[in-house]
């Protein structure tokens, strides 16, 4: 193997980030998709096609259009799901906790996360908190908005008052309103699509789970099904693709490099793209072909794509790093990575030690003027004039190519979206700076989301032995004048049975950062002359499904 020794100057060829989000790439992405899923990044400033596997960060909104839906999915294994008609922005992240504002629609959380985390879903009627792992779905109307609970319990206020809703307990409230507590009914088609997304996720051997270091086995769904794992007598067990599109594949080949928080970051069109282009390293072995190197536990970075550049005045190219290879990016991305952005100083040595270029086939090149194009187009070189030629000492790139990102670089997918599946204008007018300023992103359990520094009140319920379907019958609750909350105002939503108004239950709140009940309760559908009870749960699995992991 030649080894080069280059001295390039770091003001030339870096470009230096204009700014940077307080959140990380990896700590979000979009997981499933679909239909035309649109979204709006700060980078952009207007609406375009999502990807899978594209980041998400701070200040980004997703719009699912009629017909749609998408995943999205956080580092510690927490999902999110969006029903057509959706609009969905988000606020404020860090590496275990966030915010987000469900301006229109429907949403399904499955809040996975280690304990002193919370997940804070707003909507323009109230603001939900889970403060441990729970299951539960929001759904909004004109006029009220519905919080369902199928596993442990969340904490949900409006500009009245706080109520806690247990499993299988659904509460509906408007901003200034009483709200109406019910058992949840059966499922609707919603529930059952993700249930079955549920079982498809969560109902495998996961396999991966053993090979993979704690910090990465929220992905072993991915991992299990796009390939299986091998003992590399280098690097002990290693993963390898099985779902390739033809014999010329390499790592970091489907896909493009898209402008992100001030960085190309590589945006994989293999399903399974996610984990083994943002983490890890590649390795080409024999008998097996290309196979990915996961990271030592307590060393796992989040990069924008583990890859040694070169650049000409015609092409651009690039070499998947394998273990143990520098890599040059802003930011520091584990022990085998230099942050350029901390440089102080004029020149930068390098030395090439890129197994891969010697990979037949390892290396993607492309034409240099389609780089920050839609359609990068992969130009064929003869190996030998890579490997002597391409990348010669005066190529070498420290990090990504000083090419300024254009229009293009800033959406994720080069699809178009149809003028008749972009949001509406209520949604596009809808600004996020103005959402994070009135929302603020409330951690203590004990302090108020919507009055902030007052005291948390009790929400005047109505409960109800009825059960109910989120989103599909309107509850009975009352308006409360700001202030007065002994006072209610007009009814919202139906009547009671027989026109009666109902006397407000006081519910007890309880410990607001206690344990979730013990034991999971059964929904019943009540028959007549049948009390609506609770029953222990037996179902298989069930408490696996939380518990994954």
């Amino acid at each position: 193997m030649k080894i080069f020794r280059t001295v390039l100057c770091v003001a030339v060829l870096l470009l230096v980030p204009a700014y940077a989000f307080s959140s990380n790439p990896g700590w979000m992405r979009i997981s499933l998709i679909e239909g035309d899923v649109a979204l709006k990044t700060p980078d952009a400033g207007d609406w375009g096609a999502v990807s899978i596997n594209g980041p998400l960060m701070e200040g980004y909104q997703v719009w699912v259009p009629q017909g749609g839906r998408a995943e999205l999915q956080l580092n510690g294994g927490t999902y999110i799901r969006l029903d057509q008609n959706s609009a969905f922005e988000i606020l404020s992240m860090d590496k275990d906790s966030a915010q987000f504002y469900l301006s229109q629609g429907h949403a399904y959380v499955y809040y996975h996360a280690p304990r002193g985390s919370v997940i804070q879903v707003d909507t323009p009627d109230a603001s939900t908190r889970a403060f441990d792992r729970s299951v539960f779905r929001i759904d909004m109307s004109d006029q009220y908005t519905d919080v369902a609970v199928y596993k442990g319990y969340v904490e949900t206020e409006n500009q009245v008052g706080r109520t806690r809703i247990d499993a299988d307990q659904m509460v509906s409230l408007g901003q200034n309103t009483s709200g109406e507590v019910a058992p949840m009914g059966p499922p609707d088609e919603w529930e059952s699509w993700n249930n079955g997304r549920n079982q498809e996720v969560f109902a495998r051997s996961n396999i991966s789970s053993r090979y993979l270091p704690p910090e990465l086995r929220p992905y072993s769904y991915e991992f299990d099904t796009g390939g299986r794992w091998v003992n590399v007598p280098a690097y002990g067990y290693c993963w390898t693709p099985t779902v390739m599109p033809g014999a010329d594949w390499a790592p970091y080949r489907l896909g493009r490099w898209v402008w992100i928080g001030g960085e190309y970051v590589w945006i994989s069109d293999d399903p399974w793209g996610w984990a083994p282009y943002h983490y890890g390293r590649w390795s080409f072995v024999a008998d097996v072909g290309w196979c990915w190197v996961p990271p030592v536990a307590g060393d796992v970075y989040w990069g924008p794509g583990f890859v040694g550049w070169v650049g000409t005045g015609a092409y651009v190219g690039w070499v998947p790093l394998a273990p143990g290879e520098i890599f040059y990016g802003h930011g520091f991305y584990g022990r085998s990575s230099v942050n350029i952005s901390n440089i102080n100083m004029n020149q930068v040595n390098i030395t090439n030690v890129y197994k891969n270029v010697f990979v037949n086939n390892g290396v993607t090149v492309i034409n240099r003027s389609t780089f920050a194009t839609a359609s990068p187009q992969i130009v064929r070189l003869n190996q030998n004039i890579i490997q002597q030629q391409l990348f010669a000492r005066n190529n070498i790139s420290v990090g990504a190519p000083a090419i300024r990102p254009t229009k293009a670089s800033f959406f994720m997918s080069a699809k178009t979206i149809p003028s008749a599946k972009l949001p509406p204008q209520s949604i596009r007018n809808l600004q996020v700076t103005q959402l994070q300023q009135s929302r603020p992103f409330i951690k203590d359990p004990i302090k108020s989301v919507l009055n902030p520094g007052a005291r948390l009140k009790q929400l005047p319920v109505n409960t109800i032995a009825t059960p109910r379907t989120a989103a599909k019958v309107k509850p009975y609750v009352q308006t409360i004048q700001p202030g007065a909350q002994g006072r209610p105002g007009g009814p919202i939503g139906r009547p009671a049975p027989g026109g009666e108004t109902k006397q407000f239950e006081k519910k007890p709140v309880g410990p607001v950062s206690g344990p979730p009940p013990k034991g999971e309760v059964k929904r019943l559908e009540k028959k007549p002359g049948q009390p609506v009870e609770g029953l222990k749960k037996g179902e298989k699995n069930k408490e696996e499904e939380l518990e994954h992991r």
